[in-house]
């Protein structure tokens, strides 16, 4: 074979979303190794802002997407970024690449239309893989989350729908979840970038539509769900 008809090398173009830079760079030393993976890292964003400004200035062909993000969460860069999945042309394509595996997690970003889910344990080969599978257009999922998917969206009957949870915002779904976890109202609106009494309002809308009296009692409520 001569060297016109080998086969052209692949190359996909990433956008790197998380809040956690020391995670990016990770990332980024991990797969961005281009000559090597064929992975081109082209841009990153900390929150649901600044990833729309970068994905929508550099349309890659996968964006990597933490579910939890300042500003509303990877569901909110999904709903944003809509236009840019739906071009008819080169569309954006998002693979979920997160710490939680929580179904509720994986369910909400696979119904805003994420390709696929990933758990941050997965290795850069399978990443670097998965990456390649999402820009061809194929779904891909960590082994045990792949039965959420499947339990939401292929059996007969339609998931059953949570109304208490519906009822909250996705702010104060994220306030939810980290007060479960344990966080004080401070680490909560460092985590969120807003502030203390926003929390406490915040808490205070979920208590009042939860109909909960405390913390301790949203506590058991959100574990019961699986949402910590």
């Amino acid at each position: 074979m001569n060297s016109d008809d080998a086969p052209e090398a692949r190359r996909v173009r990433v956008v790197l979303v998380d809040d956690h830079r020391m995670f990016r760079t990770g990332v980024q030393a991990e797969i961005g190794r281009t000559e090597e993976t064929g992975v081109e890292v082209v841009g990153e964003a900390a929150d649901v802002d600044q990833a729309v400004t970068v994905i929508t200035a550099t349309r890659p062909e996968v964006v990597l997407l933490d579910v939890h993000l300042p500003g509303g969460g990877g569901v909110e860069v999904l709903r944003r970024c809509g236009p840019l999945m739906a071009a008819p042309e080169d569309p954006v394509r998002f693979l979920a690449l997160s710490v939680s595996d929580a179904a509720e997690d994986v369910i909400g970003v696979i119904r805003g239309g994420a390709r696929g889910y990933v758990t941050k344990t997965i290795t850069g080969t399978d990443l670097v893989n998965s990456i390649f599978r999402v820009q061809e257009g194929d779904a891909v999922f960590s082994p045990r989350l792949a039965g959420f998917v499947l339990d939401a969206f292929a059996s007969t009957d339609a998931p059953p729908v949570d109304e208490d949870l519906d009822r909250l915002t996705q702010r104060e779904r994220e306030v939810l979840r980290l007060i479960a976890r344990g966080y004080a109202y401070k680490e909560i609106a460092k985590q969120l970038f807003i502030s203390v009494k926003t929390v406490e309002s915040h808490v205070s809308a979920v208590l009042r539509k939860l109909q909960l009296s405390n913390r301790h009692e949203l506590t058991r409520w959100a574990t019961a769900r699986r949402l910590v």
